[in-house]
């Protein structure tokens, strides 16, 4: 029966069923419908747009239906082709907006819509972007109560089919990023804490995947701008937990500015699902972490590391208020440490020693890079104690060419040089005093806190009593047997440099699992662990070598007021204190 001879039946609600059409015939019917769309007679038009809207809304257990639906969005397929952006457009809209959703079970509905959604994609170019956007809104309005199989299973037919396309057509992946952004959910929809989990799992299933390779950089920025965004909604009363051993240790109070009298401290508005939201957030950071292991197990892990970088600088570096998301770097660094946890610490280190960068910026980093090394016990204490000599080596210099008349203000990249090489010794001082031949190397640091400069005076009271007590015990200096602890005082530059320790804890509850069970993955022989025992010299309640709290290797930021006897007045916190979560600002 040639096209022609097609019954006018064709049309009716059982037609893409007729047995007594052949599908050459069918095929030839249906072109012909999509011909007259085009024609003064559009009849056998709108009955199949009509037709295919019945389809879309017919129920999934009724046998016929789910058959006309399939064999009609397979016949589509194989006439892409004959479709017109114009006269077509209320059958397109039909098909871009149909859900995958709908047509579970029917898993060969399913099949039959995504094969015509590639043949769309990569047959005509104009229909590229409508094909990506209607995979990628499925990839985030799936069913919240659907079975985990089923899901796992449309989910797969869809990184599938966005896999194909992008194969086929070399631009896919570039016109895929800017959808993807603009389909990550927004904070402020009603949905959010049910869709942003679901759709940030599926970005980094992209991103470990032949598209990652092209705009792996661009998901990752994604990835880690909704992980900065749900960071600062989040406050520390969200997140902190009854567990005396993550919650409160003695802080510095990080004030910042000053207030008048009788102003309060300012205190930001947090989402009234703030508890809900933290557990979105350790959610999404363990996401983000097994996407790292994945990523190590695939050997691509350094690669990541350099886009994750790249996001990191750009968007946490100089980001006030940050508690969690930059251990997402902290990881990674653990996971390849001889790579990875190596590049992070230099990278770091070349920002802070380029004047090229804004004074925050290089006073942040260094922020960054003592908390790092002070609390990364997968580093040797090797690689820290080089990274201490050019730190070092950078302040000595700084000392010999400075203009000692300036400001103080003027000289706070020095200063926080100088503060983040006490506060890697507080933790480290044990370890890294064993590398042989280093102690000889730090003979430059001691003019430098001796210099006319002051740093012992300006840095953070608590820091620098901490590092005099070690220095002492360990006989590092001589010098500085004459400085006076009663005569730390917190001037306002000290308060400027702050008490910005990233790494300190990781306090939501499942991200801390994965952070506290990172381990030394150096040789024992090769660098001794960071002992807390140190003698204490001074006056004391008693003779016998006093032993740190064990509470110092696990400190926030200063050391528990037990082993401070001298500066006990100048550590007197407020009955309610939070962990400081502000990179500096510059003066």
């Amino acid at each position: 029966m040639g096209a022609e001879e097609v019954p006018s039946a064709f049309f009716s609600s059982d037609v893409v069923d007729n047995a007594e059409l052949s599908d050459t015939a069918l095929v030839a019917a249906i072109r012909k419908a999509l011909a007259s769309a085009q024609c003064e007679d559009t009849d056998h038009y709108n009955q199949l747009v009509q037709l295919m809207y019945i389809k879309k809304e017919s129920a999934d257990d009724d046998v016929d239906v789910v058959a006309q639906r399939e064999t009609l969005l397979k016949i589509l397929s194989r006439s892409v082709a004959c479709l017109d952006e114009v006269h077509h457009k209320r059958l397109l809209q039909l098909i871009f907006g149909t859900r995958i959703w709908d047509h579970i079970p029917n898993v060969n509905v399913m099949y039959a819509l995504l094969d015509l959604i590639v043949s769309l994609a990569t047959t005509s170019g104009k229909y590229l972007i409508y094909c990506l956007d209607m995979l990628v809104s499925n990839l985030r309005s799936h069913p919240h109560k659907l079975n985990s199989s089923k899901m796992l299973e449309v989910l797969s037919r869809v990184h599938a089919a966005l896999d194909k396309i992008s194969c086929l057509v070399p631009i896919a992946p570039s016109k895929l990023l800017p959808i993807l952004a603009l389909r990550m959910p927004s904070l402020y929809e009603k949905d959010h804490l049910q869709v942003v989990a679901p759709y940030v799992e599926n970005l980094l299933k992209l991103e470990n995947s032949s598209i990652g390779k092209v705009i792996g950089n661009g998901i990752l920025r994604m990835v880690m701008e909704r992980l900065r965004d749900l960071d600062l909604e989040i406050g520390w009363d969200d997140i902190l937990q009854d567990d005396s051993s993550i919650a409160m240790f003695d802080m510095e109070l990080d004030v910042e500015g000053t207030m008048n009298e009788g102003e309060e401290f300012p205190v930001r508005s947090l989402n009234k699902n703030g508890n809900v939201v933290s557990e979105l957030f350790d959610d999404l950071m363990v996401l983000s972490f097994k996407h790292l292991e994945s990523c190590q197990d695939a050997g691509r892990l350094d690669e990541v590391f350099e886009n994750l970088f790249e996001s990191f600088e750009n968007l946490i570096l100089n980001t006030q208020k940050l508690k969690v998301s930059q251990f997402l770097m902290f990881y990674a660094c653990s996971l390849d440490t001889e790579n990875c946890g190596v590049k992070f610490a230099s990278k770091l280190l070349d920002i802070y020693l380029s004047s090229k960068n804004p004074q925050v910026t290089r006073t942040n980093a260094v922020a960054y890079l003592a908390s790092y090394l002070a609390r990364a016990e997968f580093l040797p204490a090797s690689f820290v104690a080089s990274m201490l000599k050019r730190l070092v080596g950078e302040c000595a210099d700084y000392c010999r060419q400075c203009n000692h008349d300036a400001s103080p203000e003027a000289h706070q990249v020095f200063y926080s040089g100088c503060q983040a090489i006490l506060h890697v010794f507080c933790f480290r001082m044990s370890s890294i005093l064993n590398v042989p031949h280093f102690q000889s190397q730090l003979i430059p640091l001691e003019s430098v806190l001796s210099h006319k400069l002051d740093p012992l005076r300006v840095c953070l009271p608590s820091v620098v009593s901490q590092f005099l007590y070690q220095a002492k015990a360990s006989g590092l200096f001589i010098v500085l047997d004459a400085f006076i602890l009663d005569e730390l005082s917190k001037s306002e530059l000290s308060r400027a440099l702050g008490g910005f320790f990233p790494f300190d804890r990781c306090l939501l509850k499942n991200s801390n699992r994965y952070i506290s069970r990172v381990k030394r993955t150096y040789d024992e022989d090769d660098d001794q662990e960071f002992s807390p025992e140190v003698t204490v010299y001074g006056d004391t309640d008693c003779e016998d070598n006093v032993v740190l709290d064990n509470e110092v290797n696990k400190m926030s930021i200063t050391p528990k007021h037990s082993f401070m006897h001298e500066t006990e007045r100048l550590l007197k916190m407020p009955s309610k204190i939070r962990p400081s979560t502000c990179p500096r600002e510059s003066l």
